[in-house]
């Protein structure tokens, strides 16, 4: 697996030879630095560890941290995520020239957090009529089971708080690659708001 970390800028419009418009999302992918590499005798399992966006002061690292980047030598950074990719080295950059047009990518981000809402822009209940009284428009309805078995089934679809999880996208596909500014674009929408962190997998 090749895997990359990124922050989504935001989205543009591009056209393509035939005219078609396709939407696309901009994300500034890396360079990201190789911190640690773990193996299957020391750690139990082989995956490379990377950093995204350093850290310009010293005194923004915590003690634990500043000494695992002071033992790799390298220097500190923001965001930190493991991939299960090989040959490669603490020290050495994962870069979007490993990625290409045409790439199946699967992206993770945290979604866009909407707070405290009902069951109809929750769950996508229909609802009720919204004229001539009926007191039942956006209302969930009824939840209780009758005798049996006497209480609500679980997983019952009630308000609540709504976005702020983490959600993966699977089978967009990168339609264009900037490597002199570091940037991905991908077709369609990805998790999160502008400026959220991204992790961008390429599938086989």
């Amino acid at each position: 697996m090749i895997g990359i970390l990124g922050k989504k800028i935001g989205m543009t419009q591009i056209f393509t030879g035939d005219g078609k418009m396709v939407p696309v999302t901009v994300v500034e992918a890396g360079p990201c630095c190789v911190v640690q590499v773990k193996t299957l005798e020391k750690d139990g399992y082989e995956t490379v560890k990377i950093g995204f966006q350093e850290i310009k002061k010293d005194k923004k690292v915590n003690k634990p941290m500043s000494g695992i980047f002071k033992k790799a030598g390298v220097k500190p950074y923001r965001i930190l995520k493991e991939f299960p990719m090989g040959d490669l080295k603490v020290g050495d950059f994962v870069t979007v020239e490993k990625f290409s047009k045409g790439d199946n990518v699967s992206v993770t981000g945290v979604s866009k957090g909407k707070g405290f809402q009902g069951v109809i822009k929750r769950h996508k209940f229909a609802g009720g009529p919204a004229s001539h009284g009926s007191m039942f428009y956006r209302a969930p309805g009824s939840i209780g089971a009758s005798s049996f078995p006497s209480r609500v089934w679980k997983n019952q679809g009630l308000p609540g708080h709504m976005g702020s999880e983490r959600v993966t996208i699977k089978n967009l596909i990168i339609v264009d690659v900037k490597p002199d500014q570091n940037v991905l674009m991908i077709e369609g929408a990805v998790p999160g708001a502008s400026g959220t962190y991204i992790e961008i997998r390429k599938e086989d």
